[in-house]
């Protein structure tokens, strides 16, 4: 005999074997969209951008949020021959926004040097094929 009950904020139900075995008879609800909580990835049935969708990675909140906004904005709407080539200005202040807040938004420079000074470091410590032991030395 299936039966169901709730425990806080989850509903359990326990079903019997001839629960499984009959086709469900649950229907799907449609989509919304106009729902403003439903994901609909990069960009919503209107045509806006989604700015709460995870492909942006919250670079749309922040203290740079809004010249990302605008920088973004200006890209997708771009009617120009070089996409984005009428977009430089808001680039720029969002690239300068940035810039302040180096812990938030690295630098792939930095990035690259630290990822170089690492390599370096392990090069240091790796033995090369020219080193010898003292046993080695001692044989020859």
């Amino acid at each position: 005999m299936a039966y169901c009950r709730q425990e806080g904020k989850d509903r359990i139900i326990f079903v019997t074997k001839e629960d499984h075995e009959t086709p469900s008879n649950a229907e799907l609800v449609a989509d919304d969209p106009n729902d403003p909580y439903e994901e609909h990835g990069l960009i919503l049935p209107s045509g806006d951008i989604n700015w709460n969708c995870p492909c942006l990675g919250g670079m749309a909140s922040g203290p740079c949020g809004e010249q990302f906004k605008s920088a973004f904005s200006c890209f997708h709407y771009s009617t120009e021959d070089v996409k984005g080539s009428d977009c430089v200005n808001q680039f720029r202040a969002m690239q300068e926004c940035m810039q302040k807040y180096p812990d938030l938004y690295p630098q792939d420079e930095e990035e690259e040097e630290e990822e170089g000074k690492t390599a370096e470091r392990v090069e240091e410590t790796a033995p090369t094929d020219a080193t010898t032991t003292k046993e080695e030395e001692g044989s020859s």
